[in-house]
């Protein structure tokens, strides 16, 4: 089934590269007008002309998520470029160098803030756009959490943690928002080849392979038809979930 966002506007955090840059690529292929939010304010407008060589309306914003004056910035930014918002896309999460260590040796000032751009973030960027959702009268929100809830991966706490907490976070604002006819479902990925993963280990090409019911390394792309699934109108029905998407290492 191919999904139609032709006149629907999405908002993608963490959107300067790896998997929000695929997802701001996959919704622009689709149709929408996309807004690229990132911290990295240079690889958003990178981002964001890639989207406009292509063909799609697109705009780079920078923002801090872990920052409530900054993400109300952005939504208000968004309404005035495209009118409105549809989707909204939680991805933005610190992954990239945090350093593999037993939950004994986490600094707290590196706890405090990991909690606070990959759980503060989506709740903030949430609140933020909330809204705007209720303007239109309906709104999708896909947050982008982890498979290594699921596995418990170990030398990690701190980035498991506020995965799981994204998950939580899934089910009560859906609870919150059915109302509002917005649906908040969640994406758990497993280990997928991003820059970033592949900065993490010198063996993250075959990394898991083994583990898998799939027995190949998950790519960006595997992880696009759920994204785009989960905020269409194919999913109406569907809210509060977290998908897996990991070739079959986990199973619920």
């Amino acid at each position: 089934m191919t999904h139609d966002f032709a006149g629907k506007t999405v908002l993608i955090t963490g959107a300067a590269g790896g998997l929000g840059r695929e997802f701001a690529l996959a919704f622009g292929n689709a149709g929408a007008n996309v807004a690229v939010a990132d911290l990295n304010e240079v690889g958003a407008k990178a981002t964001a002309e890639l989207l406009t060589q292509a063909g799609s309306r697109a705009v780079a914003l920078a923002v801090d998520v872990s920052n409530e004056a900054s993400t109300l910035q952005m939504a208000g930014a968004v309404k005035a470029e495209f009118g409105g918002l549809d989707v909204l896309v939680n991805n933005a999460s610190l992954y990239a160098g945090l350093e593999r260590k037993p939950f004994t040796e986490i600094d707290p000032d590196l706890w405090d803030r990991v909690m606070d751009v990959n759980l503060k973030g989506p709740w903030l960027c949430a609140r933020a756009v909330t809204p705007l959702f209720r303007e239109r009268g309906a709104g999708r929100i896909v947050n982008i959490a982890s498979a290594t809830v699921m596995s418990g991966s170990p030398m990690w706490a701190h980035y498991v943690a506020s995965k799981g907490g994204v998950i939580a976070l899934t089910r009560v604002l859906a609870r919150e928002l059915g109302t509002d006819n917005v649906t908040v479902n969640a994406i758990a990925p497993g280990f997928t080849l991003t820059e970033a993963s592949l900065g993490l280990m010198e063996n993250a090409a075959t990394y898991g392979v083994e583990r898998g019911a799939l027995r190949r390394a998950q790519q960006p792309e595997d992880v696009m038809g759920a994204a785009l699934f989960l905020a269409s109108e194919a999913s109406s029905f569907i809210t509060g979930q977290t998908m897996v998407v990991d070739g079959g290492r986990q199973f619920l």
